[in-house]
């Protein structure tokens, strides 16, 4: 795959979401010899907004909207003609809806993951699917993880079927401004000069939108195929987060909400796959597809761990007070 992704067609699944937007954004910005985007969404709204945005955009050209859910694998098939590359971002992610309406979350985390599996393993032209997952796919403990599992298993399984790797999952925590993310939440409620903290002990990862979307273009140049990317990020201490916010707001502590952890985890010790140490990243590996990796890591100079390693956001260094306060102002930047 060329570096400039010269002539491909992209097409961005819940491409009006956060990443989908920022993903287009840098897309049109740094690779001018693109032959398109798709953005395929179910949300005629979101999608009307994002035209306005990009409308001033000299290479707007280049970029198409089209209205389908990937529940429908009818639509699914006819947006995905002509397609070279797929990104799939669509999902139904809060955690606390999850529990009451387990069936929507199925039938689109789920479902929806098959129905592109299922598409892009029959047309020939599309040469590789990057799936987008979630820290709680990993030991999952609520009912939106364990749909993420399932479709991380699902994408992984299907280079079985196929005479070629071309589908990959990249699996990261929240990213800091995203829609639902604990920063907007904290930014709001310090106008009030109270905050409210689940447990003071809670850890997370920081990844900002930008780089979720570099890790993925770097992604779509190096992945192998059948693998679990995960990149090494810093994480913060929650009440870091609220200091770097306004150190003066009052807190209250409600207790952890049901299915939430104290750390993200994105590797757990009890999982059976190959646990790869990259450099910069780690990857899984099926153990049954380790062969076929074997050169792949040589070459890089990749390190097997232990089959108990794990990763978890409160195992480590974490961001001082002063780091917190940048990704603090750019989600306000972001979201201005």
């Amino acid at each position: 795959m060329e570096k400039d992704f010269k002539n491909l067609s992209i097409l961005v699944t819940g491409g009006t979401g956060s990443f989908g937007k920022k993903f287009t954004e840098i897309i049109l910005k740094k690779y001018k010899k693109i032959k398109k985007i798709v953005v395929f969404s179910r949300d005629e709204f979101k999608q009307y907004e994002m035209q306005k945005k990009f409308l001033k955009l000299d290479r707007y050209k280049k970029l198409r909207f089209f209205l389908g859910d990937v529940r429908d694998s009818k639509r699914l098939d006819i947006a995905l003609n002509d397609i070279d590359i797929v990104i799939h971002a669509a999902a139904i992610k809060q955690v606390d809806t999850s529990e009451y309406n387990p069936i929507e979350y199925i039938k689109t985390n789920i479902i929806g993951a098959q129905n592109i599996i299922e598409i892009c393993a029959n047309k020939k032209k599309i040469k590789k699917v990057i799936a987008l997952s979630t820290d709680k796919a990993s030991s999952p403990i609520n009912l939106y993880g364990a749909t993420k599992l399932c479709s991380d298993k699902l994408f992984i399984a299907a280079n079985n079927f196929l005479g070629s790797n071309k589908f990959s999952v990249i699996r990261y925590g929240n990213v800091a401004g995203s829609r639902g993310s604990v920063i907007p939440f904290f930014l709001a409620q310090s106008k009030n000069k109270l905050i409210t903290v689940t447990d003071k002990r809670m850890t997370r990862f920081n990844i900002s939108l930008e780089d979720s979307v570099n890790l993925v273009i770097k992604s779509l140049l190096s992945a192998q195929g059948a693998e679990i990317i995960i990149p090494k990020l810093k994480s913060y201490r929650i009440l870091d987060l609220v200091k770097a916010i306004n150190p003066k707001c009052k807190i209250k502590y409600i207790g952890k909400r049901p299915g939430e952890k104290i750390n993200e985890e994105m590797i757990s010790a009890d999982d059976s796959s190959v646990k790869v140490d990259m450099g910069n990243f780690f990857i899984l590996i099926p153990p049954y597809k380790r062969k076929l990796f074997s050169k792949h890591i040589k070459k890089y100079k990749g390190k097997i761990l232990d089959s108990n390693f794990e990763y978890k956001s409160g195992q480590q260094d974490f961001m001082k007070i002063s780091e917190i306060k940048i990704t603090v102002e750019k989600t306000k930047n972001q979201n201005e």
